[in-house]
């Protein structure tokens, strides 16, 4: 008799798909009759979306076009050339899901080395452990324990195109091991492993005005995640991998020599195929969308148009496409999240923000909170994040990271 694995290893996987498709049954007012079509879109290894530092996780999970840190390989790669230190590292820390599972985390560490005037390159190892999961076949029986794991291993390089223009690159190795070999419902399982790039470009206008005010501009954009499908098993379809485009602004108000305020703002949109409508009889033609098993680069361009929208289906098999609800899904593809932070004598730091997605597309709504301070080289940031649904496993998440930041390694003669 094959083995197959418990419930417990099944909700395991499905808790990591589901942790940018969570709180479904939670209906706006009005919407219930579109129960049926909720759509949220899912992908291999998730944990490539979860920002990993505190700074940004205070502001809404917004970071493409913030000032750039210790963390910008993540966010946008393209602002690294940009950095103010030599040399910066960052070492996050987050409890995940906790709510839920009492021993998965995520850990992340990033260093950013300037080159030159003009260029820098980035490195980070990031971590995410599922905590302690036990195997078991059809009876019960108990076949082993395991920690299933995954990780990215990132290396990028950022050059300044002009005074106030870098573009920049990344490449990344991705590891997924959620079975540890276990036979799975007959078939051998397997680590799942991809590469992807990041293609990024940042703008920043330090002497901008406004309202009478210094203040500086900065605009950034970055497609992450282009790669390769991922695989469990050798019969198994083999993912998409969560390709995804996020562009977003942010405004640093000078209110004097200690005091500034920056506001920031991301959009996000998967660039991985939405699941059609399939026909109620055979259940394998396609009545509204387009068909998801695609490659790389046609499921990107696909996932501006391919939305199926809203289908009612009458009593006699005949169907409908409710008018303009292709677009309103595809619109509904978008997320965005921003926030405020305070920043006192370059030293104190306040911040908050906000996160949208919405309910058809994951449901991901949340306030979050964080602080910061600095002392010499050290930089330790803190944020706390408050569910605005119930019963979300993301709700109370904390995130911790330590940030070093050296100005004088580099000798002046390598700055020529």
């Amino acid at each position: 008799m094959l083995k197959t694995l418990s419930i417990r290893i099944t909700a395991a996987a499905v808790l990591l798909m589901s942790v940018f498709s969570i709180s479904h049954a939670q209906l706006t007012p009005g919407e219930v009759t579109q129960q049926i079509q909720l759509n949220t879109i899912t992908t291999a290894v998730p944990f490539l979306m979860i920002g990993p530092d505190s700074r940004s996780g205070a502001l809404g999970d917004a970071g493409v076009a913030l000032s750039p840190d210790g963390n910008s390989l993540h966010w946008n790669p393209a602002k690294m050339a940009f950095v103010e230190n030599e040399v910066e590292f960052s070492l996050a820390y987050a409890p995940w899901l906790r709510a839920l599972v009492a021993d998965m985390n995520l850990a992340y560490l990033s260093v950013i080395r300037r080159i030159n005037k003009r260029q820098a390159w980035g490195g980070a190892l990031r971590y995410f452990s599922l905590g302690n999961i036990t195997f078991t076949d059809e009876t019960g029986t108990t076949i082993r324990d395991f920690q299933p794991a995954e990780f990215s291993l990132d290396v990028g390089y950022s050059q300044k195109l002009s005074d106030r223009f870098s573009g920049g690159i990344a490449g990344r190795f991705i590891n997924s091991n959620l079975t540890g070999g276990t036979n799975v419902l007959g078939a051998n399982s397997k680590p799942g492993r991809s590469v992807a790039v990041d293609v990024s470009a940042f703008y920043t206008n330090p002497y901008a005005k406004f309202r009478g005010k210094d203040a500086e501009f900065n605009w950034g954009m970055c497609i992450s995640n282009i790669g390769a499908k991922m695989s469990y098993s050798e019969s198994a379809d083999r993912d998409f991998i969560p390709t995804n485009l996020k562009t977003g602004a942010a405004l640093k108000l000078l209110m004097d020599d200690y005091n500034s305020l920056t506001f920031t703002a991301d959009i996000n949109k998967l660039l991985v195929p939405t699941t059609p409508i399939y026909d109620q009889e055979s259940g394998a033609d396609i009545i509204s969308g387009y068909d998801p098993n695609v490659g790389v680069a046609t499921g990107m361009i696909q996932s501006f148009y391919d939305a199926p929208g809203i289908v009612n289906f009458n009593d006699d098999g005949t169907y409908s496409i409710e008018e303009g609800s292709v677009f309103r899904e595809e619109l509904r593809e978008f997320n965005i999240g921003g926030g405020v932070e305070y920043l006192f004598n370059d030293a104190f730091a306040f911040r908050t923000g906000f996160f949208n997605e919405h309910y058809s597309k994951g449901a991901r709504q949340f306030i979050t909170l964080g602080a910061g301070i600095k002392y010499t080289v050290f930089t330790v940031d803190l944020s706390y994040l408050i569910s605005t649904r119930q019963q979300n496993p993301l709700a109370n998440t904390l995130r911790f990271t330590l940030r070093l930041q050296f100005a004088d390694l580099v000798q002046s003669g390598s700055e020529d």
